[in-house]
């Protein structure tokens, strides 16, 4: 990619997401949240990408899917008033299309255009396809952990302001919209314990989203992410906010276990 490319770019994704700010600061409050986490996961992904040791073609790639990841958030938001996929469309589609109506990647190589869209489209699935390979592949691993790292930073902002004040409201609390009760759904536990991928339509509280959030820990595809989770201390504040039953507890030690095993076969 163009090494001049990126601040066109940047200036496109600007210019896009200001076009949806209007007189609702219902609404512009949490475009400017998209806004910020876009800006945070721009970061974290180079900081991945560093880590990683990408040359410097790959490092902009990468930081061009981040910033273009929630592109698909926008207009969401301004159509349906949630930032729920279940409830409304699946963002990360939505931002292909934005991407391709707008002729945003038409100045990319044909092959660039095809890694961006990928990952894009990619970003928040559940699982990804076995199909997928190559840099494709490698750009939507590391979008993926890129926008996890930032959303512990922010759903732990959220935990903390509830836990200050239950009654307070937060920008965050639409987005999450669920109960904040200690009741779980047994198949959410079961599936993180089982390390696999949750299905969002079995969360029905904030414990459910929580045990989800800390299974995250098993899509993380690169170590150093999981180093920054550890580094941040996001996945020990995770866990503080869960109940003190049991079996959630017993979850909780089996998942420190194995990030602490992951860490130590670090060369």
């Amino acid at each position: 990619m163009d090494p001049n490319a990126l601040p066109r770019f940047r200036r496109w994704f600007e210019r896009y997401s200001d076009r949806f700010f209007g007189d609702d600061e219902y609404v512009n409050a949490h475009l400017r949240l998209k806004q910020e986490h876009t800006a945070r996961t721009c970061e974290e992904i180079v900081r991945l990408a560093s880590a990683l040791a990408l040359d410097d073609d790959e490092m902009r790639i990468a930081e061009l899917t981040a910033l273009l990841h929630d592109v698909g958030r926008f207009p969401q938001f301004a159509q349906y008033r949630t930032y729920n996929d279940l409830r409304s469309i699946d963002h990360g589609q939505k931002g292909v299309e934005v991407l391709r109506a707008e002729g945003v990647l038409d100045i990319l190589p044909a092959e660039e255009r095809q890694w961006v869209e990928t990952a894009v489209g990619l970003h928040n699935r559940k699982s990804l396809p076995s199909t997928l390979k190559g840099r494709a592949l490698l750009f939507t691993k590391l979008i993926r952990d890129a926008d996890k790292i930032d959303i512990f930073r922010v759903v732990l902002e959220y935990y903390r302001s509830r836990r200050g004040n239950p009654q307070s409201s937060c920008t965050l609390e639409l987005e999450i919209e669920l109960p904040d009760t200690p009741q779980y759904n047994p198949e959410v536990l079961k599936a993180v314990r089982n390390e696999e991928a949750v299905d969002w339509g079995k969360l029905r509280t904030l414990t459910d989203a929580r045990l989800c959030q800390l299974g995250w820990v098993y899509d993380l595809n690169f170590t150093p992410s999981l180093c920054r989770i550890e580094e941040c201390g996001y996945l020990a504040e995770l866990i503080g906010f869960l109940p003190q039953d049991e079996q959630i507890q017993s979850l909780c030690r089996k998942i420190q276990a194995d990030v602490a095993s992951r860490l130590a076969a670090i060369p």
